[in-house]
């Protein structure tokens, strides 16, 4: 079976951020121990059962995210090895906060397997990190960093702008102080008020709390000048890296990989074929017409409990496969190939496909390439999103997305 990437959700933290709505519980000390202890076990019998199956086999990189899965220390060590008895994935990714990230901690997680460490650093300017909810502090996020490098690791470093009291001023001082630790790899993020959390409740008390979206785009440009400037290579809207340094697991999702996603609230996509071969592991799933599925379909797939007996199932019919893929290439440099897009106009019809690609070239948000570049696979002509397109992803994004309605 060709899946190719596996993800595994670690819904515990330390503490809530002001901004995070993701499924994620603050936790400490014993209740801390005894929600993993019973979490723990239950996802690790899951993915024995896939990979009981061969489902497995071919996993290339793997993501241990969350939440924050560092807090759960030698418990985490643990999980890695167990992936590890099944698959050996080139790219082996665990997400960790600072404040639960140490050189020790580092060392074992690499002798256990894992390859690369994306760290939340979010911020170099502690004003800014307190008045999001983090726990760290700037001394904290370089002490992390070092102790991966120090490790072998592969060190990513999260940056959020948009935070509330940040000027332009700060934001260098963050870009700065990330460029001074020397990572592999950068993602950039503008900050989302998600409906619920305790900075979108200060929002809306106080709508000048958090910097406008003009200020995040301002943001975004000066990240994408400095960043290059010091040799990173842009290959997606909201990531860099340095040569060689980019990340598959993530290719893997902007590129219709198929994937595994295990653990509370962790989805996955499979091809039909790949779900009939795997449907009695998610038996609560119901899918109208599962079993006439055509096998280039895409099924999604979101566990909703602890003990893996409540999904959410969403078919994708090959034509919105078709769509999404375009969609999802308008977000990385390499863009999409001219072989894809000629399946497209096999499937969805010329006229629409064209017009779509017309439209985003005549706006100026997208431009035909044959560079070698950061991402892609092949040389070759591909339909590549320009600066603005970014700035206005939302609308390439559409362009492309609105092809999946015949």
């Amino acid at each position: 079976m060709p899946i190719r990437a596996l993800y595994l959700h670690i819904p515990f933290c330390h503490a809530k951020c002001a901004y995070c709505d993701f499924d994620s519980s603050g936790l400490r000390g014993q209740a801390l121990c005894e929600a993993a202890s019973a979490y723990l076990p239950q996802l690790a019998e899951r993915m024995d059962a896939f990979g009981a199956r061969g489902a497995l086999e071919s996993i290339e990189t793997v993501y241990v995210g969350g939440g924050t899965p560092s807090v759960l220390g030698a418990g985490l060590v643990r999980l890695v090895e167990r992936v590890r008895r099944w698959c050996a994935p080139s790219e082996f990714t665990c997400e960790a906060n600072p404040e639960s990230f140490d050189e020790g901690l580092a060392c074992a997680l690499a002798q256990a397997g894992a390859t690369r460490v994306s760290l939340g650093v979010q911020s170099m300017v502690d004003e800014e990190l307190a008045r999001i909810g983090r726990l760290h502090n700037r001394d904290g996020a370089l002490s992390a960093i070092s102790a991966a490098q120090a490790a072998g690791l592969t060190v990513s470093a999260d940056c959020m702008c948009g935070l509330p009291g940040q000027t332009a001023a700060s934001w260098e001082r963050t870009l700065e102080g990330v460029l001074g630790a020397h990572p592999d790899h950068v993602s950039v993020y503008p900050l989302t008020l998600e409906e619920g959390t305790p900075l979108a409740r200060q929002a809306e008390r106080d709508p000048g709390a958090v910097p406008d979206e003009d200020f995040q785009a301002t943001c975004m440009e000066r990240a994408r000048d400095v960043l290059s400037a010091a040799g990173f290579e842009r290959y997606e809207v909201a990531s860099y890296a340095r040569a060689g340094r980019v990340c598959r697991h993530n290719i893997a999702y902007w590129t219709g990989v198929s994937y595994l996603g295990l653990g509370r609230s962790a989805a996955g996509m499979l091809t039909g074929e790949e779900f009939r071969a795997l449907a009695d592991l998610f038996p609560s799933v119901a899918l109208e017409g599962a079993d006439a599925l055509a096998d280039d379909a895409r099924v999604r797939l979101v566990q909703r409990d602890d003990a893996a007996t409540t999904f959410e199932g969403e078919v994708l019919s090959p034509r919105e496969t078709l769509a999404e893929d375009l969609m999802l290439g308008m977000r990385m440099t390499a863009g999409v190939s001219e072989a894809l897009i000629a399946r497209a106009r096999d499937l969805i019809g010329v006229g629409g496909v064209d017009a779509a690609v017309r439209e985003a070239l005549d706006r100026g948000l997208a431009r035909w390439t044959e560079e070698p570049l950061p991402g892609a696979d092949a040389r070759g002509r591909r339909l590549v999103p320009t600066d603005e397109g970014w700035l206005l992803g939302n609308e390439l994004y559409g362009l492309f997305w609105d092809l999946a309605v015949g």
